[in-house]
């Protein structure tokens, strides 16, 4: 049997490991998350409205598109907008309820697809017919089932650009409701901003979200769109992000009025198989950015464990005094930056929202590693 030094103990051993695991949590705070926590608008010597394209997929949306469609085409932008609507081979009312949109918005503008691409699952193929189809070279992307939160949401977005910037980064929260699975919906929501956000303002931009994303078209062709991606069913907006964003050309847009808003899955199963879909891309990441975001997940998910452990077999008072401080600065954290993304209803909880994280992770390990991801797109 292994015998320890005679300088060393099983107790301090534990504690070893829980500072390090406290230590890397810190690390992250402090290096990547204070960024947006301390984050302002930066100041541009000059603003220009930008001509708009806004793009949609659709397809069996009538109900989505009829509940949030006039909240893009009823936008109070300065400029030229349209709206592309990309039917693609829907088999509902979408083709007749888009028709019935264009007779009373003229800047609707309808594609209508009635053919799959063979051997490019998901939405890109729609997607890169509507960017072809896109009049401006300033393109917002945004999904059937969101809807701006004010009438200001290009203008907020497209704002984001300045010289050299190529991609603007939104957020998009899910609708507050009661109940314990919406807190988790938008906890996890919350999270995955709070990362892709601060990573972007380190220079280390590695995703974006579809349901409210935009960049510039000449970027899209210049990088053959899609085609390094097409094979997979996801990929189109944090893939791609992926490909071509870096410090110099991306920027963050976190003006409440540039969300949009989504409806959240109402049962847990639901939520699971989307968010399984979602993490299937996470895989295909460079391998630098693979490694900061799992050392980051793997630190949260080891910290509570080995502050028991050390908490059970080492001096209480060192443990808890190394707990109080990522547990404070954490809070810190957390505070400021629910209140930049409205989410400061969730705070009261956060860290009930942050033990639940383990739970989140066994759930969800699988498709990051390697469940084979559903190859449809809705």
């Amino acid at each position: 049997m292994y015998k320890l030094p005679s300088y060393l103990s099983w107790s301090e051993i534990w504690f070893t490991i829980f500072c390090l695991i406290t230590g890397i949590q810190v690390f992250y705070y402090t290096w990547f998350f204070q960024r947006l926590a301390f984050f302002r608008k930066p100041v541009k010597e000059k603003s220009q409205q930008h001509p708009v394209s806004v793009i949609i997929c659709a397809r069996d949306e009538a109900p989505n598109l009829a509940a949030n469609l006039p909240g893009s085409l009823v936008q109070t932008y300065p400029s030229t907008y349209e709206v592309i609507v990309v039917n693609h081979n829907s088999q509902d009312d979408t083709r007749y309820l888009l028709e019935e949109f264009k007779k009373t918005y003229k800047g609707l503008h309808i594609v209508n697809l009635e053919y799959e691409a063979k051997g490019i699952p998901g939405k890109k193929y729609p997607l890169s017919i509507g960017i072809k189809e896109a009049k401006h070279e300033v393109v917002l992307l945004t999904d059937t089932d969101c809807v701006p939160a004010s009438e200001c949401w290009i203008e907020r977005m497209q704002d984001g650009y300045d010289e050299g910037i190529q991609v603007v980064l939104g957020y998009s929260p899910y609708r507050k409701q009661p109940g314990v699975l919406n807190k988790l919906i938008r906890f996890e929501t919350f999270h995955t901003a709070l990362q892709y956000f601060s990573y972007a303002l380190a220079g280390r931009p590695y995703m974006g979200v579809g349901r409210n994303l935009s960049y510039k078209k000449d970027l899209f062709f210049k990088n053959k769109g899609f085609s390094s991606v097409n094979h997979l069913p996801g990929g189109d907006d944090d893939l791609f992000i992926n490909q071509v964003a870096h410090g110099a050309n991306t920027q963050i847009v976190i003006d409440p009025e540039s969300f949009t808003l989504s409806e959240p899955k109402k049962t847990f199963r639901e939520w699971v198989r989307q968010k399984n879909r979602h993490h299937s891309t996470g895989k295909f990441y460079r391998p630098k950015q693979q490694w900061l975001l799992g050392l980051y997940s793997v630190s949260q998910f080891l910290f509570y464990p080995a502050f028991i452990i050390s908490l059970i077999y080492f001096h209480w008072t060192w443990t808890l005094a190394v707990f109080g401080l990522r547990f404070l600065l954490q809070g810190f954290i957390y505070f400021r930056v629910m209140k930049k993304l409205n989410e400061a209803d969730l705070f009261p909880f956060w860290w009930l929202l942050d033990i639940w994280m383990i739970g989140y992770y066994l759930i969800f390990a699988p498709s990051l590693l390697w469940k084979k991801p559903r190859m449809e797109w809705r």
